[in-house]
């Protein structure tokens, strides 16, 4: 949509939650720079929102007062439901974006180091910038053909495929067994990452994909270390959020569905 003026409405939204449990402040510009200012009392929480802000390209303002005295949990899920309201409100009626966050094709030059000699073909002498192509394949919005959200991060490879279209539901494939396993005094005193769990992981992508309305495929394809894995799956998540939101010229302010309403 376009104001008086010519130009795309901002895509911005503010939310206010509180609960018992929590107190949250969140403000998300989904056309932003991947500015973030980020606090929920848990470091680690605070580092994956961070890096889920600039991977994004998105600017994101979220302060949260939860019962941490309690365990973390509830202040993980609330965040993820805060968060998913501001993109619900700030896609609006989702008219002219992408909606899905995924799709490869290989005429793409701007993408993976898979499709760089079919791309050579399609583009002889194109000059392939190295922040174009830092993960293995990825979204550039100069290209509306590609916006692959595949991340790795060291041993790990994660796979993140979104759909901004109305309907809730979050499949949570590769971690299975070690959603809710038991940690150890070890484990807990070993990083931050491991007393985070990835069951709480997701709880906060399902409550994302609750509010947000949206189809979210998380798949961890493999990986060992907890920081690692949470990580990539954060990153996968943003790349993914990203392509998704864009602005597709060629449907100008059409929606993207024959129902009339997403």
């Amino acid at each position: 949509m376009k104001n008086s003026t010519g130009n795309p409405k901002p895509r911005c939204a503010a939310v206010r939650r509180t609960t018992t449990e929590t107190r949250i402040a969140l403000t998300l510009k989904l056309d932003g720079t991947g500015a973030a200012s980020i606090s929920t009392g848990i470091p680690f929480l605070d580092h994956m929102l961070t890096l889920f802000a600039r991977h994004a390209v998105m600017d994101l303002d979220l302060s949260c007062q939860g019962d941490l005295a309690v365990d973390g949990h509830h202040t993980v899920e609330d965040c993820g439901l805060a968060l998913g309201q501001a993109f619900r409100e700030a896609l609006g009626g989702k008219e002219g974006i992408r909606r899905y966050g995924t799709g490869f094709d290989p005429r793409n030059p701007l993408g993976s180091e898979a499709a760089e000699p079919e791309a050579r073909r399609y583009a002889p002498g194109k000059t392939v910038e190295p922040e174009a192509r830092r993960y293995t394949s990825g979204f550039d919005p100069r290209n509306p053909l590609c916006a692959e959200a595949y991340v790795p991060m060291d041993e790990c490879l994660a796979r993140c495929v979104i759909d901004f279209g109305g309907r809730p539901f979050l499949v949570w494939r590769g971690l299975l067994k070690s959603a809710h396993k038991k940690i150890s005094a070890e484990e807990k005193n070993q990083d931050a990452s491991s007393a985070f769990r990835f069951g709480l992981a997701r709880e906060f992508f399902q409550a994302f994909a609750n509010e947000a309305r949206c189809n979210l495929h998380l798949e961890l394809l493999y990986g060992d270390e907890p920081h690692h894995i949470v990580e990539a799956l954060f990153k996968a998540f943003a790349r993914a959020a990203d392509a998704a939101c864009q602005r597709d010229p060629r449907m100008a302010d059409r929606l993207p569905s024959t129902k009339g309403k997403l």
